[in-house]
């Protein structure tokens, strides 16, 4: 009986040194796996994300490293954000050129309509895009700029252009046009980007504040 126990027993350790190598040697594999390939995933996602924003923000706007220029934003009202969103300062030959803005149109028909906004210097749109939305497919979707053209309707607008009573749809009396039977979502949008604008407004003296850059250390004196 002994025998047959100890004989037990070795092979219990002999399969669980087997599985803990095994172990082991996967652990290592995912490891070398994730090294080697989380900068090529990396790379790709950066790429997107400036694919993106370039779509609001024409690339001839500026010359510096957009991404890099990433500040966050509290939540604010104008955004209609009700947590920290992101924002991209554009510069061009270190003078400020412009912004791209995560905005939330809360009204939506069916909930948020996330928006990405471009404006330059001179608070005039240069693009917008809807990131992310639950309208109702082929009635309220029309919005998406993979569905139709209607959102590059509020490139060259600004607060002035038109003036203020006029951003509205124009079933409402305003310059916006929306498709019939579908006016609650785009105005939504109208809304949310015409308040972005004013956020651009109130805060545009920030954007074009000069970059502070940290004075270098001072240089101890050393004895000759």
């Amino acid at each position: 009986m002994n025998a047959l126990l100890q004989a037990a027993l070795k092979n219990a350790l002999r399969t669980g040194a087997i599985l803990f190598a095994f172990a082991l040697i996967g652990t290592a594999l995912l490891a070398f796996t994730h090294n080697r390939t989380e900068p090529v995933i990396t790379r790709g996602l950066l790429a997107e994300k400036l694919a993106l924003i370039n779509q609001v923000l024409p690339a001839t706007l500026y010359d510096n490293d957009l991404l890099a220029s990433q500040r966050s934003v509290p939540p604010d009202d104008l955004l209609g954000t009700g947590k920290p969103s992101a924002m991209w300062i554009a510069r061009r030959s270190g003078s400020f050129s412009g912004v791209v803005l995560e905005a939330i149109a809360p009204d939506g028909y069916n909930g948020n309509i996330f928006l990405l906004i471009g404006i330059d210097s001179e608070g005039t749109v240069t693009g917008v895009r809807v990131t992310a939305h639950h309208e109702t497919p082929g009635l309220g979707d029309y919005i998406s700029r993979a569905k139709s053209l209607w959102i590059e309707q509020f490139v060259g607008k600004s607060l002035a252009k038109p003036e203020p009573k006029h951003w509205k749809v124009a079933k409402d009396g305003g310059v916006f046009d929306a498709r019939a039977g579908a006016t609650i979502t785009p105005r939504a949008v109208v809304k949310a980007v015409k308040s972005a604008l004013d956020y651009f407004a109130r805060h545009r003296s920030d954007f074009a504040a000069p970059i502070r850059e940290q004075a270098p250390p001072p240089v101890k004196e050393t004895d000759a």
